[in-house]
């Protein structure tokens, strides 16, 4: 949160930050959502993910109280359908900055294997639907997968967002593959990734570090993503 005040002020945006405690009761976020809905001076709105215990259960219904042409995430339903049916008008912050970052590397998606691990929301099911309009070759795995090395060994291109430290290492990956590595896990008072990076990088032909890799490129995203949201607002995109 904030790295993304301290872009937001670097791009020459103005960000307002209403930081609420654990106990935070649904109606108080949703109350100050629908105040920024009816903003005219606010062009993106998100709210910071996960959510308290307590409101978990309440996480789409909260991210639908988002105006869709203010839901710089793209997390509301009617932006998530979008990018389902591949007319996308907000893509999700994570899954964007990672199809750049394969992009950079200059291979060509078309007709890759490309294996997810992780099928949340936020990451996971964005990412395949993104990585399939690329004509890329999509498997998903997840915990209830078999044998995931297996799969994640025969990837040319391995997107890792389970949420356990350390989990991929040199032998469940293919010799020159693109790792990107969306895991944030504090361990011993240090950030880690998903991925074994000292392992691995002598294997991959292309990988992303934590910090430092994708949490950059997400950040970069959502200003794209404000930026087009008050081109919307302001009418010169529809």
């Amino acid at each position: 949160v904030r790295s993304k005040i301290k872009r937001s002020e670097e791009a020459g945006f103005t960000s307002y930050h209403r930081d609420m405690d654990n106990s935070s009761a649904r109606e108080q976020i949703t109350g100050q959502i629908k105040e920024w809905n009816n903003d005219n001076s606010i062009d993106g709105i998100l709210v910071q993910l996960p959510l308290p215990e307590h409101l978990r259960k309440d996480t789409a219904s909260i991210m639908d109280t988002i105006d869709p042409a203010k839901d710089v995430d793209g997390f509301h339903s009617e932006n998530a359908g979008l990018l389902a049916r591949g007319t996308p008008r907000f893509i999700p912050c994570t899954p964007r900055g990672c199809i750049k970052l394969i992009k950079s590397t200059g291979i060509d998606i078309k007709g890759k294997n490309a294996v997810i691990v992780g099928r949340s929301n936020i990451v996971g099911k964005p990412m395949a639907l993104l990585l399939m309009q690329e004509n890329a070759t999509i498997t998903i795995c997840h915990s209830k997968t078999k044998n995931i090395g297996e799969i994640t060994k025969n990837a040319d291109i391995l997107v890792v967002a389970i949420g356990k430290p350390l989990f991929i290492k040199q032998d469940m990956v293919k010799e020159g593959a693109i790792v990107i590595d969306v895991g944030i896990n504090r361990v011993d008072g240090k950030l880690t990734g998903d991925v074994d990076f000292k392992e691995v990088k002598e294997k991959a032909g292309f990988i992303t570090p934590v910090p430092g890799g994708v949490g950059p490129m997400t950040i970069a995203m959502l200003m794209e993503n404000t930026y087009m949201a008050y081109l919307y607002q302001k009418g010169f995109i529809k």
